[in-house]
C-alpha cells in the first residue's frame, strides 16, 4: 500500500461499558468494535486517530483519557454539550460466550455526520491513507448521515483513500429491518477496497451457503481484496486473482471471544500497512485474535497488546 497519507482513521463509536461479574458486581471500562481496532492498530505502532462524537461528561472525558493513553489521536473526536455516551451491558455466558446489551438511542456518536463540525471530521477522513468503520457504525446513523458518510468516503477513496469495511452486522442495530440494512451495505459495498466480513454474519443478512459465496458477492461489487473470517477455523482470503485457506495456526480454547473479529481486523490491517501480502496477513490476524480470546474483555493488557 502507498506511503503518501500516512494517518489511519477509524470511525464508530466508543461507549460506556459495564461488565457483570459472577458475583452480580459490575466494572466499568469503555469499548466498541471500531474503537478496539484503532487501538490495537495504535499498538501495532501505525499512527491513528478514532472519528467519534461524546458527550462533554466525565465518562467521555474518561474515553478520550484511554484513546489518549494507547496512542489513538482524539483530534477527530467531536465533543457535544450535554450529552452522554451510548452505554454497553456485557453479561458474561457459557462457552466463552457473552451477552451485550446496547443503549445507543441518543448518543452523539449516531449524529457524527450531522453535528455542528462534521467537515471536520470529513476533511480528516480525506486525508486519512485508511478508513476503517463497520456495519455497526453505519447502524448508528440516520439517513442523512449515511449519505454524508458515504459521499466523503467517495471523495477520499478518489483522492487516493484506501477504505476498509467489516460488515460485523447485527440485526438489533437495524431495529430487524433487514432490507434497510441491506439498502445501506450495497450502497457501501461500492465505495470499499478491502473488506473483512465474517462468514456467519453474511450467513444472516444474505443467505451466503459459504465463504465462497461471501467472496464472490464482494467481488461482484469490485472490491479486489476480501477476507472472510470464519469462526475457529480459518479465513478465506481473496485478493490478485487467488484465493487461499488461511487456518488458524493454534487450536485455542478461548477464554472470552468478545472482540475476536475486532483484533483479526487490526491484525490484518496493520500487516497490511506494513507491507505483508494478504496470507501473510491474515496469519498475523489470527495470531492477535488468539491472543485477544485467552483474556477477558475486549483490550489486552498492555504487556500483551502489541502485533508481533
Amino acid at each position: 500500500m502507498s506511503d503518501s497519507k500516512p494517518p489511519v482513521v477509524c470511525v464508530g463509536e466508543a461507549a460506556i461499558e459495564l461488565t457483570r461479574a459472577a458475583d452480580g458486581r459490575f466494572a466499568t471500562g469503555c469499548g466498541g468494535d471500531a474503537f478496539n481496532t484503532a487501538i490495537y492498530l495504535a499498538r501495532a505502532g501505525l499512527p491513528v486517530s478514532f472519528a467519534t462524537a461524546l458527550g462533554d461528561d466525565p465518562y467521555s472525558d474518561g474515553i478520550v483519557a484511554m484513546a489518549a493513553a494507547e496512542n489513538v489521536a482524539t483530534d477527530l473526536v467531536l465533543r457535544v454539550p450535554g450529552r452522554l455516551p451510548g452505554l454497553h451491558l456485557i453479561d458474561p455466558g457459557a462457552d466463552a460466550g457473552r451477552r451485550l446489551l446496547r443503549w445507543d438511542a441518543g448518543a452523539p456518536a449516531g449524529e457524527l455526520f450531522e453535528t455542528e463540525h462534521w467537515d471536520r471530521v470529513a476533511a480528516g477522513l480525506l486525508t486519512a491513507r485508511l478508513v476503517y468503520f463497520s456495519g455497526i457504525t453505519l447502524s448508528l446513523f440516520s439517513n442523512v448521515g449515511i449519505g454524508r458518510f458515504l459521499a466523503v468516503l467517495e471523495v477520499a477513496r478518489k483522492a487516493g483513500s484506501v477504505i476498509a469495511f467489516d460488515c460485523n452486522f447485527r440485526p438489533h442495530g437495524w431495529k430487524g429491518d433487514l432490507g434497510r440494512a441491506r439498502t445501506v451495505f450495497i450502497e457501501t459495498l461500492k465505495r470499499v477496497d478491502i473488506a473483512l466480513p465474517a462468514f456467519d454474519d453474511e450467513a444472516v443478512l444474505w443467505g451466503d451457503p459459504s465463504p465462497e459465496t461471501t467472496v464472490e458477492r464482494m467481488q461482484a461489487f469490485g472490491i479486489t481484496e476480501v477476507a472472510v473470517k470464519n469462526g475457529p477455523a480459518s479465513a478465506l482470503v481473496a485478493a490478485s486473482g487467488e484465493r487461499l485457506h488461511v487456518p488458524v495456526p493454534e487450536a485455542i480454547e478461548p477464554t472470552d471471544m468478545l472482540a475476536a473479529g475486532d483484533a483479526f481486523n487490526a491484525g490484518y490491517l496493520a500487516a497490511r500497512l506494513q507491507g505483508e501480502k494478504p496470507p501473510e496477513a491474515a496469519l498475523a490476524a489470527h495470531r492477535l485474535a488468539g491472543e485477544v480470546i485467552r483474556h477477558k474483555g475486549s483490550i489486552l493488557p498492555r504487556a500483551g497488546g502489541a502485533i508481533h
